[in-house]
């Protein structure tokens, strides 16, 4: 049954099915756009942060879960905004959801140059346990490059502000196979970043998304990609350095000390349900995918007009969820669990399994192995992670 006004909160009793559903929050407000960034974000010159916060705050009461396990505050850069932005905002949240006596890990993402001691403590006050810092580059052609707005040195000052403010979660964001990037530097960045011993890294191969920058300069010739041999070589030398710091490398691009893993994130490698608020936030839930607008205005719009404000979804036949859980599941070091990625994907248990047939494909190329009941990627298969995960995406296969 329908509310007869559905601009109104649901109650209660509506919002229970997703108790405890993990939150991603997507602020996106940013200094600058970066060239290689494919996330929706916008410049925050000229923008009306407050109307946006609003409006955000108004979808949260409707749609946010009750006492969330996690919290992602991503974008976009969350640590833009000011102090009492953040306390209002984050009052407001934990008023709708609680998620300050629930959520066993609240994450903002933060740049460098909006991240003191005045803000970090602040964030640690109003309910925040984990920042991930994007350094992204040790090198400051690279950031600039990049389109990034701080300096090497801001990055290291933005991490020991976030230390002295109490914060004993802490990742660091960094990019490899840059144009011009070269082994030797990749070392002593590495070397410097480890050294402050953070709780989680995550070190991503650059990838050319359709739309950005990057991509239409590496199409005009402006760039070039790294070769796929210092690709490889940059990659197992990020391992080897997390290891010989005792880091766990979890997932492909993530490595963690002491099981700091990132909750959140686990979870959607597991294709675990979340619900995503803000422009371009995508919600899993009940086996239904849905995306809102991309856009500031069309958010508003897409809120104002009440109800669910997505913009497009779907809902994935059986086969196709369980291939997205394999294809997620694999990033991890600890893979895939057959009868677990059919429980997940709610996949009838008659008959044949497409992807465990596929995975015994692959294991025959030296991609995969099974231990213990489980696919994982070999070491050969590692570094082509995305394209033997794709594998199982494949119709018919």
């Amino acid at each position: 049954m329908s509310r007869s006004d559905p601009t109104e909160p649901p109650t209660i009793a509506e919002r229970d099915p997703d108790v405890g559903t993990p939150l991603y929050v997507h602020l996106p407000f940013c200094a600058a756009k970066c060239h290689y960034c494919d996330f929706f974000s916008v410049p925050d010159a000229g923008q009306d942060v407050d109307g946006m916060l609003a409006t955000m705050m108004t979808e949260i009461r409707r749609r946010a879960p009750l006492r969330p396990r996690t919290v992602f505050l991503g974008g976009g850069t969350p640590s833009l905004l000011s102090i009492p932005q953040l306390r209002q905002f984050l009052d407001g949240l934990h008023a709708h959801t609680g998620f300050r006596d629930s959520a066993v890990e609240v994450t903002a993402e933060c740049n460098p140059e909006s991240l003191d001691l005045d803000k970090a403590r602040a964030m640690l006050d109003l309910g925040v346990n984990r920042l991930s810092i994007g350094f992204q580059a040790l090198d400051q052609g690279a950031l600039e490059l990049f389109g990034r707005v701080h300096e090497v040195d801001d990055s290291f000052r933005a991490f020991e502000a976030a230390r002295e403010a109490g914060l004993g979660s802490i990742n660091i964001d960094l990019i490899y196979a840059w144009p011009d990037q070269t082994l030797e530097g990749w070392v002593a960045d590495l070397e410097r970043v480890l050294a402050l011993e953070p709780e989680h890294l995550a070190a991503y191969n650059l990838t050319y998304e359709e739309g950005t920058r990057f991509t239409t300069w590496l199409e005009d010739g402006r760039l070039k990609k790294s070769p796929e041999d210092l690709e490889l070589a940059l990659f197992e030398t990020v391992r080897g350095a997390a290891k010989e710091r005792g880091m766990d490398a979890y997932e492909v691009s993530n490595y963690s000390t002491n099981g700091r893993q990132c909750l959140h994130n686990l979870n959607y490698w597991a294709n675990g349900p979340y619900v995503g608020v803000g422009p371009s936030a995508v919600s899993f839930t009940h086996l239904r995918r849905a995306g809102n607008p991309r856009g500031l205005n069309s958010y508003r719009r897409a809120v104002e007009r009440g109800g669910d404000p997505a913009a497009w979804d779907e809902m994935l036949e059986p086969a196709a969820r369980l291939a997205e859980t394999w294809w997620l599941g694999l990033r991890l070091k600890d893979g895939v669990d057959p009868v677990q990625a059919r429980t997940a994907a709610r996949f009838p248990e008659a008959g044949d399994d497409p992807c465990v047939r596929q995975a015994r494909r692959l294991e025959g190329l030296g991609l995969l192995e099974e231990l213990n009941g489980r696919f994982r990627l070999t070491e050969r298969g590692l570094p082509l992670a995305d394209g033997v995960a794709k594998e199982l995406l494949v119709p018919g296969n």
